[in-house]
C-alpha cells in the first residue's frame, strides 16, 4: 500500500510538473493566469511566481491586472525575496492608490524593508528606510489590523539605531586615548545621542563619555587652549552630577571632577 501511495504521489507530482511546463510555454495568457491564481492560492509561491511574471506587463490596465500585481508582489514576499517585494508592493500601490489591498500592501511592503534591516553592528540604511516606511504605514493607517505590529517593528528598529548610535560614540572616546580628533567626535556624537533617544536607556553613560572626552581632551590640551576646556569639562561634570545624584558612574565621574579641578588649579597657579 505504501508502494502504491507513493506511485500515486509520484504520478500526480509529475502531472502538476507537465502541466506548469505546458503552460508556462503557451503563449496564450489566460491558461497562465488561472493556473498562477490556482498555485498561488495553494502555496506554490516559486510556480506562481514564474508564471506571474510573466503576465503582469499583458495585464496592465485590463481588470485583472490589480489582483496579477498584487499576488506577484505577495508572491516575493513569500519567497523572502522582501528588495523585489518592496519595489513591487510600492508599484501596486501607485498604480493602484484606491485598491482594497491598499492597507495591505503598505504594511507588507513596509515589513519588506523592515526583513532587510541588518543587525545594528552593520550601516542602517535600510533600517532607516524601513522606519520611514512604517511611520508612513501609521500615521496613514491608525485603524488596521496591522497598526500594532508595524509599531513593534518601528521601535524594535529604533531602539536599533539607538544602540548603533551608542556603540559609536563609545568607539569614538575609546579611539581617543589615540587619536585626539577622535574626542571631538566623541563629545559631538554624545551630544546628538541624548538629543536624538532623550529617552534612552543609554542616556546616562552617554553624558558620562561626555564628560570623559571633554575632560581627556582639556587636560592634554596646549596651554591656551586648556582653561576653556577644562571649564566645559566642569560643566559638563556638574551636570551630570545634577541629574544623576546616585549614579553607577559616581567613582568615575569623581575622578574626572578632580582631574580638572587640578588643572584649573595649576593652570591659574601658571598664570600668576
Amino acid at each position: 500500500m505504501k508502494q502504491i501511495f507513493l506511485l500515486v504521489v509520484l504520478a500526480v507530482a509529475f502531472q502538476s510538473c507537465s502541466e506548469f511546463q505546458k503552460v508556462l510555454k503557451n503563449e496564450d495568457v489566460k491558461p497562465k493566469y488561472d493556473l498562477a491564481e490556482k498555485l498561488y492560492e495553494e502555496g506554490d509561491f516559486k510556480r506562481a511566481n514564474r508564471l506571474l511574471e510573466q503576465i503582469a506587463p499583458k495585464y496592465i490596465g485590463k481588470p485583472q491586472g490589480e489582483r496579477v500585481m498584487f499576488f506577484l508582489a505577495d508572491s516575493y514576499f513569500q519567497l523572502e525575496d522582501y528588495n523585489t517585494a518592496g519595489y513591487q508592493y510600492e508599484r501596486f500601490l501607485k498604480s493602484y492608490p484606491k485598491s482594497e489591498k491598499g492597507t495591505e500592501a503598505a504594511y507588507y511592503g513596509a515589513k519588506s524593508y523592515y526583513q532587510l534591516s541588518p543587525k545594528h553592528t552593520l550601516d542602517q540604511t535600510d533600517t532607516d528606510k524601513a522606519l520611514l516606511k512604517l511611520q508612513n504605514f501609521i500615521n496613514a493607517h491608525a485603524e488596521s489590523e496591522y497598526f500594532a505590529q508595524a509599531n513593534a517593528m518601528a521601535q524594535e528598529l529604533s531602539t536599533k539605531k539607538e544602540r548603533k548610535a551608542f556603540e559609536i560614540l563609545k568607539q569614538y572616546n575609546k579611539l581617543g586615548e589615540f587619536n585626539f580628533d577622535m574626542l571631538k567626535s566623541a563629545v559631538e556624537a554624545s551630544e546628538n545621542f541624548v538629543s536624538d533617544f532623550p529617552g534612552s536607556v543609554y542616556r546616562e553613560e552617554a553624558l558620562y563619555i561626555k564628560a570623559d572626552a571633554q575632560t581627556y581632551m582639556a587636560v592634554n590640551s596646549f596651554e591656551k587652549l586648556q582653561k576653556e576646556r577644562l571649564e566645559s569639562a566642569k560643566t559638563s561634570i556638574m551636570a551630570f552630577k545634577k541629574q544623576y545624584a546616585t549614579s553607577k558612574f559616581d567613582s568615575e565621574i569623581n575622578d574626572l571632577m578632580e582631574d580638572v579641578e587640578r588643572g584649573l588649579l595649576l593652570y591659574t597657579a601658571e598664570s600668576k
